[in-house]
């Protein structure tokens, strides 16, 4: 049970019979080994992180990726116009709030899905079978906005309420910069909040859910450090601010996973099709055996820019 506070950060105490003091765990691993303190917490709390998961030749791999993707010196992704030899790295990145499905194009985003540590939490987590259907590279340059209050299994919906997110910060992320902010066990109830269309814009134009039983006061930041990952469930509420910061990025490689064992009714079924065994077959498998590889793999999903909402939400790939 939640016991105390340590930072402003819920924490776990467990006791011994023995009369040794009891340890305190504050959600962070510093290592990257998935323990049985770690799983309760995020199994009551609903999110974990992960310090040091990523090293400093990982990080620059990832940001100079990041870099080609959004002078599309990769491949097509819609809403990139390809950057002239004469635009600088900074004029590219600032045009771009974040691509969807980079690892369609991208060996390099496609090997991050799979990290060891990644692959190593998401067992601990979910379970031995664990398969990825997206990724999303958030780009976020000082000025950009960040995303009000949702829930990912809103967007993603599995039948066992299995997913996971894995938020890999190739920058230092912090309430400056607009780090994530979370309300800690908002996924427990294990209901999908409605939502509606904002015209806050300090988030960019995806929707906001409302009318849950929880206030602003109830979330806490997730500060950390590049090179860290974040996990959390997909029933989990949590929104980001805009990067306040004079300059520079909070740039993240966002995955989401689920187990393999459940489908994935994420797109319409095709004609005869019922929706209660729709599958969506776009997957990577990251651990374990995939019950249904007989069905074979399809490839549907392709890159695009989200609309920032800066100036509107229209859908030309920019705006």
């Amino acid at each position: 049970m939640v016991t105390t506070t340590l930072s402003n950060t819920p924490v776990l105490t467990n006791g011994y019979s023995n009369g040794h003091a009891p340890t305190v765990f504050n959600g962070r691993i510093p290592d990257g080994r998935m323990t049985p303190e770690a799983a309760v917490f995020y199994r009551e709390q609903g999110y974990l992180i992960v310090e040091n998961a990523l090293s400093p030749a990982e990080l620059a791999e990832m940001r100079d990726e990041t870099t080609r993707i959004c002078r599309g010196e990769l491949g097509e992704v819609r809403g990139v116009t390809p950057a002239d030899a004469n635009e600088t790295d900074d004029d590219v990145l600032r045009q771009y709030l974040c691509i969807h499905f980079p690892h369609k194009i991208s060996e390099t985003m496609l090997r991050y899905l799979a990290h060891p540590v990644m692959r190593d939490v998401l067992v601990g987590v979910i379970g031995p079978n664990v398969k990825c259907m997206q990724s999303m590279l958030f780009i976020k340059a000082s000025g950009k906005p960040g995303q009000a209050w949702h829930q990912d299994e809103f967007f993603i919906p599995t039948r066992d309420r299995s997913l996971t997110g894995g938020w890999i910060a190739l920058d230092d992320a912090t309430v400056e910069n607009g780090c994530l902010w979370v309300i800690p066990g908002s996924h427990k109830r294990g209901i999908i909040w409605p939502q509606h269309k904002h015209e806050d814009r300090r988030f960019d134009c995806t929707g906001e859910a409302f009318n849950f039983p929880y206030t602003d006061e109830d979330s806490i930041p997730v500060e950390v450090p590049a090179g860290a990952i974040v996990f959390f469930n997909g029933y989990l509420l949590h929104r980001s601010f805009p990067n306040r910061a004079k300059s520079g990025y909070r740039r993240v490689l966002v995955n989401h996973y689920m187990s393999a064992e459940s489908l994935l009714p994420w797109r319409p079924p095709a004609e005869g099709v019922q929706m209660a065994i729709a599958d969506y077959r776009d997957i990577v498998m990251i651990a374990g055996q995939d019950p249904y590889g007989w069905k074979g793999l399809d490839e549907m999903a392709k890159p695009f820019v989200r609309p920032s909402g800066e100036g509107g939400c229209s859908r030309d790939g920019k705006k």
